[in-house]
């Protein structure tokens, strides 16, 4: 360092601009610099060591001279600290390895209309409550229509009166009605119709791309379809530590690990199990999402505090 420096040079020495160090004068917060014969400032070696000594002392600052860049490291560190407490406490709770609790209410999920058709043609479906069906009987329109199944799963057929319909098939129903309808008409031609599937439901909750309730199209359904559905799992689902949860008739359930990474991107049918009505297919979050999820709001809100703080500072510099 030299025996003499201008106040430029010390403000490039701090990382300071010269006008702050003159602030600094003007209040008294540092003893003012001497001058040459000309009236520029200059200062010794120990003036800039005294000028270093206030600049890096904290406690010294006025609140609106705290610089932007001082409470950015401020909220790095707190957030840094938050994460690595939170991510110590779960990987060592002894919850960890357990069932992860969902507050969930399936009833209240949204239903999905899936924008992906299955993918295969559903072997068998039976009628149940609320499906709508329909019934065409070939020049006789007196005995077609549409026709929803009540909740004792019978439908109300014109002429005829109640049918139980509820357990049957497209094809056992149509043969069903073939033989009823003997009785009125000269061999009876009609064909039956699944308008609307509305009986079976399941879940997928979780970090899919729209998780929600589904309306199956067949008695069961794998889980590869279901995800299909569903529109496949987000970046931060933790693939490998999937769910499939299946009430039993007492209301209990029963739970099964899927590893859906390996069923999709290893070809591992498996893990492609079979889901029944009701079955909820669980894909949780990384712990690393969680824990982002926790800290967001939180730095956001910071975040918020330091741009304030930040500008106030800037015009409280300008009003110097």
């Amino acid at each position: 360092m030299k025996g003499r420096l201008s106040i430029t040079e010390v403000a490039k020495t701090l990382g300071v601009t010269p006008r702050t160090i003159m602030r600094w004068e003007k209040s008294g917060k540092i003893k003012r610099s001497k001058r040459d014969w000309r009236g520029w400032r200059f200062y010794a070696r120990e003036d800039v060591e005294e000028i270093r000594n206030f600049y890096e002392s904290s406690y010294e600052y006025a609140p609106e001279e705290r610089t932007a860049v001082s409470l950015v490291k401020e909220t790095l560190a707190m957030i840094i600290a938050m994460a690595s407490i939170l991510y110590t406490s779960v990987l060592c709770s002894p919850l960890y390895a357990e069932v992860e609790t969902m507050d969930i209410v399936l009833e209240d999920l949204p239903v999905v209309q899936s924008q992906a058709e299955p993918l295969s043609e559903p072997i068998k479906y039976t009628l149940g409550t609320n499906d709508i069906i329909s019934i065409d009987v070939r020049r006789h329109p007196e005995f077609s229509g549409q026709y929803v199944v009540n909740s004792e799963g019978k439908i109300e057929y014109k002429f005829v009166g109640d049918i139980i319909v509820a357990g049957l098939t497209k094809t056992e129903l149509r043969d069903r009605l073939t033989e009823i309808l003997t009785d009125y008409l000269i061999e009876p031609k009609l064909d039956v119709q699944i308008v609307s599937y509305l009986s079976k439901v399941f879940y997928v909750v979780g970090d899919v791309s729209s998780p929600g309730k589904f309306y199956m199209r067949g008695d069961t359904i794998t889980v590869r379809e279901a995800l299909v559905q569903s529109g496949l799992p987000t970046h931060a689902a933790a693939m490998r530590r999937c769910r499939l949860i299946t009430p039993d008739e007492k209301g209990r359930n029963n739970f099964l690990d899927v590893n859906v990474y390996s069923l999709l991107f290893e070809g591992n049918l498996r893990q492609n199990l079979v889901m029944k009505p009701g079955d909820v297919l669980y894909v949780p979050a990384t712990i690393m999402a969680k824990i982002i999820r926790i800290i967001s709001p939180v730095s956001s809100v910071v975040g918020e505090a330091t741009g304030t703080a930040a500008k106030g500072a800037a015009v409280a510099a300008v009003a110097l």
